[in-house]
């Protein structure tokens, strides 16, 4: 049984059918050949080992082979068992026997059946998640991913985005830049050559930019076969808003973003001021308390949602707190433990065009990412006029905004802006309406926070 423990086959290759020996003990040292040279890999190469684990035909075979691996080892132990003559025993020790056998049958195929399950998971959400085949490569050096949250309710048609900041990353570096735009922007110019620019040669006039989805899927046929109208144009309007091209979106349906937060085990945030749980057209009937807090699912999306006793630029402020919080706070190992619930969370809540085979650059720049400050721009007042945008600004805004961020990557820790710490403190950042929040605008987004 020892000998089986560290060698599968070796039992037999000693005391029993040696060609069953032979075939486990090959079938050991190719296993042990595949983990070395994935780990030669990782160390040299760490992106060929995350195409790897983002690939469904290399997690399907994963599958197969721990599946087998379960059969095969389980069956082998058993076999050391028959062969060490457990009748010959006296009593006790063929109790201790068969009681030590069985802890390591059903250790060994449980562990490899449940590296068969992760990799079934993980092939399920690599297959129902990013199914998108276009892959769009860096324009300036920088990935620019539209991050939105989806508001859909009673007496909404389609799926509103609530939230929309652009992730500007840094393509080596993962340096990343935070670039929030209002929802009730106004006025505003799409894209030079889209088919929205051709409907308001002179700006948006029809709704807020949260409106412009809405709008899109009332004249679907504009479209041409899209299936998302209404990101298309969405997109549309934030590339003439802030001059960058967007490669890739994804959404997060608000509604759902507790089951998220829940499965990676809450985060903790600093709560500036008591933030109201309710309201948004229903009564406040409870509060978050100032103070050092940890959040769960439910409280977190009224941390990020809630409008009462405070504004939108507020709630853009703690949105971007929520999302430094998720970015710093979830370890690998929480992933790991958690990794059914979140994969089954984000798989329901999340919809992206980020393709598979661009899953292991973005897994490397989060790893980067995690070491870099986190810059903000908020195109909101007091800087500004979201009815009637001075578009050249914005543009000289995030390209300022970005230059910064590249020529300060190794600048130390807490140098975020302190200016707006005195007066009125909304939520999880510092600031007021007047003077502007902190977060919104921070070369470092955790000191903001």
């Amino acid at each position: 049984m020892a000998m089986t423990l560290v060698v599968p086959g070796s039992a037999q290759l000693v005391a029993g059918d040696r060609r069953v020996g032979r075939v486990a003990i090959g079938a050991w040292a190719a296993l042990w050949s595949l983990v070395l040279v994935a780990g030669v890999a990782a160390l040299v190469h760490p992106a060929f080992v995350l195409d790897w684990v983002t690939s469904p035909t290399v997690l399907l075979l994963a599958r197969v082979v721990l599946l087998a691996g379960a059969i095969g080892w389980f069956g082998l132990m058993v076999d050391a068992w028959r062969l060490g003559q457990p009748l010959t025993l006296g009593l006790a020790h063929r109790r201790a026997v068969i009681g030590v056998n069985g802890v390591l049958c059903f250790s060994l195929a449980g562990a490899l059946l449940f590296g068969a399950h992760l990799a079934g998971v993980q092939r399920n959400l690599m297959i129902t998640m990013f199914g998108s085949s276009d892959v769009s490569g860096a324009h300036d050096g920088r990935f620019n991913v539209l991050l939105l949250g989806g508001d859909s309710g009673a007496g909404r048609w389609g799926m509103r985005p609530d939230s929309m900041t652009v992730a500007s990353i840094d393509a080596v570096t993962g340096r990343t830049v935070l670039i929030s735009l209002p929802r009730n922007m106004e006025n505003f110019p799409f894209v030079a050559g889209s088919v929205m620019a051709e409907q308001f040669p002179d700006g948006f006039d029809a709704d807020y930019l949260n409106g412009v989805s809405t709008w899109a899927e009332d004249h679907a046929d504009l479209f041409g076969d899209s299936d998302t109208p209404g990101l298309d144009a969405t997109i549309m309007a934030v590339e003439g808003i802030t001059g960058l091209q967007i490669n890739y979106w994804a959404m997060v349906n608000l509604h759902g973003f507790t089951s998220l937060v829940d499965a990676v085990g809450g985060i903790d945030i600093d709560v500036r001021q008591a933030i109201p749980i309710g309201g948004l057209g229903s009564d406040v009937y409870d509060y978050i308390e100032p103070g050092e807090q940890h959040l769960d699912g439910f409280q977190t999306l009224w941390y990020a949602r809630a409008r009462d006793d405070s504004d939108d630029y507020s709630r853009m402020a703690r949105q971007k707190c929520v999302m430094n919080a998720l970015l710093q706070q979830v370890s690998p190992e929480t992933m790991l433990t958690n990794f059914t619930e979140i994969a089954s969370a984000s798989s329901q809540l999340v919809s992206t065009d980020v393709p598979a085979s661009e899953l292991s650059t973005f897994v490397q720049l989060a790893v980067e990412a995690r070491t870099q400050k986190v810059s903000t721009l908020s195109l909101v007042p007091p800087m500004i006029n979201t009815a009637d945008p001075d578009i050249d600004l914005v543009h000289e805004k995030v390209a300022a905004a970005i230059d910064k961020a590249e020529g300060t990557a190794s600048a130390p820790r807490g140098s975020a802006s302190r200016k707006n710490s005195s007066g009125t403190v909304t939520g999880g950042s510092l600031g007021s309406l007047s003077t502007g929040y902190a977060a919104n605008s921070a070369g470092d987004l955790s000191a903001a926070c």
